[in-house]
Formats: structure tokens, C-alpha cells, sequence
């Protein structure tokens, strides 16, 4: 079955920098070829490549040198001489690895063995989040778009705080992390009320809609709803992104995938399955109800599972899996024109992948 092309909003590229970055020569060029190959915005997920100053200053990068200010501008000037709107991610829950690896914030863990989510009843976790969020905003000028992350908060509920918590009738894992997130998104409106702010939606998957009504997250954030399979569920997805809508949450994103997800250890991509994900993705988009303001797509491509794992694929060898599924996106199939597209920006000769016109 073809499917119409991908129908509306940005298309991101996600640059997660926590593993191999580029320098940023090459980021430039990674940026210009991005835009010619039809993207129109960036995820930037930096990490500890992010000039983190005062006293976050320890979260900066020791392997290779963090980004500086100036290049980091720089970045965000060339991409958006390019039309692409810049959205950095910065992680306020989960996949705090690293930033809670370091000695002297290991008191604020949720669990001493779990070096990646946060206490969610620390004062000082969220004064430490805080500060990373009004750093990376002050540092992207006219910032309009935040994603906040907040995916797989793994072992939520087992420190000694949140067993307290919970001991309390009525509560539950899930209200708490509707209640750190919630948190948190005030805050950021309460700094900059015009911000979007865009989170992961995994955590909420599990939850009905009058939960998520009553958590005050609703009108804060949009999801991303995430999938990097070959075989979506389409029917599955459409019903979980109807659910957000009908919770009262109609302004909501896709996140698809070009490298990184198909092992820890896999070091040549298999353009074949991404492009399977796109088309299943296609799918979705097409099945969605009027109601839903689907704000676009993050393709992304994961350079670690996490920020103390092995290399995934490198950027450079993932580039005809990236084009591959942009070209996707905005044919609504991989035809052997779009292939053709793909192996002319990027004067290849082929690309590894069956002709698929569905």
C-alpha cells in the first residue's frame, strides 16, 4: 500500500552528541546536508558537550573538549541560515547518567546501584535540573521549543524517599512521576511562558486518560511518542496517540528512528529496517483522527543506548539510512525515484535497500 507523504509539521534530525561528536566543521556540513536532503529542524540532545559553567561546570565532557559558547551559537546560526529550527533536548528525570556519575551528586540519585534517575523528592535534583534548563535556554537565543525528555526512569519508586512517599494511600509510581514532571514544566512556563515544551511519552504509556487529566500535565507538554521497530503496531500507536488526544493532549509528535536503536553493539546500519520503520510510520499518520495536531517527526539516531554504553553506528556510515528514510517521508514510499534522490545528494552509487513501493 503507498502511503501519502509524511502530512505536516518539522521534521527533526536528532544529533545526540553523547558519543563520537562531531567537531564542529563537520557538524556545519552535517547540518548543510541535512536541509538538502529535506529536514527542516534539529534535535540536539548534548550532554555533557553542552559549556556547562559555574557549578556545573563539572558536567562538561573530560574525553574531548565540550562545545564552546561560541560554537554553540555558531551551530544554531548555521542551521538556521539553513531554515531549521534548532530544539535542544536536555534529559530532567531518566538518562541522567551523566550527570549523576559524578561523586559529589551521587546523594542524588533515586537509588544509590541506578546512576540515571534522579530523586524526584530532592530540593536540590531540582534546583541541579533547573539550572541546566535556564544555562542551555540563555545559551539558545529566541528558543522557542524544549524537550525535556523524561524517557525510561528506570527503578522510579525503589529509593527510600519514594517508598515513603508511596506508603501513603492512594498513591501510586505513576502520580510520581506525573508530579516531578508537572513540576518541572511549571517551572520552565513560569520562567519562559511562550515555551513549548515536548517530552517522551514511554512513562505515560501504562496510564488511562483520567490520570493523566488530573496530573495538571495537560496544556504543559506535548508528547513525543517513540517506536523504532520494523513491525509498529499501527492500530496500537494510533489508539495510544487518540488516548493523549482524548486526555486532553492533542498536540503531539512522532519519534522515528536512522540508526542506533537496532542493538548496543551494531556497527553498520541497516538502512532496509529503518526505512520499514518510516513506512509504519506513515501508516500511523495517515490513520489519525482531525483532532489530533500531529507537530511533526524526530528521526533520530542514537550514537549510545546511554551515555556509559558502547558506540552504536557513527554518523557517517548511517547517511544513506538518514537520506533513505527522509526520502520516505516525503514520498510516501521509497520508490526507485526517491532512491534515486538519495544516491544523487549523496553521490553514492546505491543504497542497500529493496525498491518499496507499497
Amino acid at each position: 500500500m503507498e502511503c501519502p507523504s509524511w502530512p505536516r509539521g518539522k521534521k527533526l534530525v536528532h544529533l545526540d552528541l553523547k558519543g563520537a561528536p562531531p567537531r564542529v566543521e563537520y557538524l556545519h556540513e552535517l547540518i548543510e546536508l541535512f536541509s538538502r536532503l529535506g529536514a527542516d529542524g534539529l534535535l540536539v540532545e548534548y550532554e555533557d558537550m553542552f559549556p556547562y559553567d559555574g557549578e556545573l561546570k563539572l558536567l562538561q565532557a573530560t574525553a574531548q573538549p565540550a562545545y564552546s559558547r561560541e560554537e554553540v551559537l555558531s551551530m544554531q546560526e548555521f542551521a538556521k541560515s539553513k531554515g531549521m529550527e534548532v530544539i535542544p533536548l536536555v534529559q530532567t528525570f531518566g538518562h541522567m547518567e551523566f550527570v549523576l556519575k559524578h561523586r559529589p551528586l551521587w546523594g542524588l540519585r533515586e537509588l544509590a546501584p541506578c546512576v540515571g534517575t534522579l530523586n524526584p523528592h530532592s530540593e536540590d535534583g531540582v534546583r541541579l535540573v533547573l539550572e541546566m534548563l535556564r544555562q542551555v535556554v540563555e545559551l539558545h537565543p529566541g528558543l522557542n521549543t524544549l524537550h525535556i525528555g523524561a524517557d525510561e526512569v528506570y527503578m522510579l519508586g525503589e529509593g527510600e524517599q519514594s517508598k515513603l512517599w508511596l506508603a501513603s494511600p492512594g498513591r501510586t509510581v505513576e502520580q510520581l512521576f506525573l508530579s516531578h514532571v508537572t513540576k518541572i514544566a511549571k517551572a520552565i512556563k513560569e520562567t519562559w511562558p511562550h515555551m513549548t515544551i515536548i517530552m517522551w511519552d514511554d512513562m505515560m504509556r501504562g496510564m488511562n486518560k483520567d490520570i493523566l487529566k488530573g496530573s495538571g500535565l495537560v496544556g504543559l507538554v506535548q508528547p513525543m511518542l517513540w517506536d523504532y521497530t520494523t513491525d509498529l503496531d499501527v492500530d496500537k500507536t494510533v489508539s495510544l496517540l487518540e488516548m493523549y488526544c482524548s486526555a486532553g493532549m492533542s498536540e503531539l509528535w512522532a519519534a522515528s528512528s536512522f540508526k542506533g536503536s537496532t542493538s548496543v553493539y551494531t556497527c553498520v546500519t541497516s538502512t532496509q529496517r529503518h526505512v520499514e520503520n518510516h513506512l509504519q510510520w506513515l501508516k500511523v499518520a495517515a490513520s489519525l483522527s482531525a483532532a489530533i495536531n500531529l507537530k511533526g517527526i524526530a528521526i533520530t539516531g542514537w550514537q549510545r543506548y546511554d551515555h556509559l554504553s558502547v558506540l552504536c553506528e557513527l554518523m557517517p556510515v548511517a547517511l544513506p539510512s538518514l537520506a533513505a528514510c527522509l526520502q520516505t517521508l516525503l514520498h510516501g514510499q521509497l520508490s526507485a525515484e526517491a532512491q534515486s534522490k538519495v544516491t544523487e545528494r549523496l553521490g553514492i552509487s546505491s543504497v542497500e535497500v529493496e525498491v518499496m513501493e507499497r
